[in-house]
């Protein structure tokens, strides 16, 4: 394997790991593959910060969940195959768990649970009482509530992901988006969540949406 690129927190990064999957023989391996994976050049914004991201909201919202190591696991695998250009990355990724988890001796029912909290990421809707696919999701949109100029550097890290994509079709595909964001009757659904990040997130959404419905060049 090719050496990963140099990053802060790599060395954390594979201590948590080592943790959430208890120590498990070959641990080392199985991060740095996921690390390269994060660490891919096709990425701006779904990189080891975002990992790290949502691996630190993980921990601030552990106690709403009912196996928070098992959505540690499934933050770490949710964009573990990312291509942007393709609709597939979820289930890629969960299958991707699917295959490297038994082999790191978790047992079949929290593998299984883990690939369902992946899966979960391509709607970020999870039912009711779903306490672990609350965690995750409000994780994963956490940053939908950042400061203003966080927010404004996810947007732009958003469209460079998609640079192959014209401008027009960008805005119009993006500002839809977030509109179905703006729709929906909350967007976080830990007490945590709905708490403190909801007001922020959706002055944020509105905000990029006004400025792509106008043409603005960034927030």
């Amino acid at each position: 394997m090719a050496s990963l690129p140099a990053h802060p927190a790599h060395d954390d990064l594979r201590r948590r790991w080592a943790s959430a999957v208890r120590d498990a023989p070959h641990a080392d391996r199985y991060a740095d593959d996921l690390l390269a994976r994060w660490a891919e050049p096709q990425r701006r914004y779904h990189t080891t910060d975002h990992l790290l991201a949502v691996l630190d909201r993980v921990d601030e919202l552990a106690d709403h969940a009912d196996d928070p190591d098992l959505v540690r696991l499934a933050a770490w695998f949710h964009d573990a195959v990312y291509l942007p250009e393709r609709s597939t990355n979820e289930e890629r990724s969960a299958r991707l768990a699917e295959r490297a988890l038994p082999e790191l001796g978790i047992g079949e029912a929290d593998t299984a649970e883990v690939a369902r909290l992946v899966r979960l990421t391509v709607t970020h809707d999870p039912a009711d009482g779903d306490r672990n696919g609350e965690v995750l999701c409000d994780a994963d949109l956490a940053v939908l509530a950042a400061a203003p100029d966080a927010y404004a550097a996810y947007a732009a890290a958003v469209r460079e992901e998609y640079g192959f994509v014209p401008d027009d079709a960008f805005r119009e595909g993006r500002a839809a988006v977030l509109r179905q964001l703006l729709g929906l009757p909350c967007l976080f659904r830990t007490p945590h969540g709905a708490r403190v990040w909801e007001e922020r997130a959706r002055q944020n959404l509105t905000t990029e949406l006004k400025l792509l419905e106008t043409g603005a060049p960034g927030m």
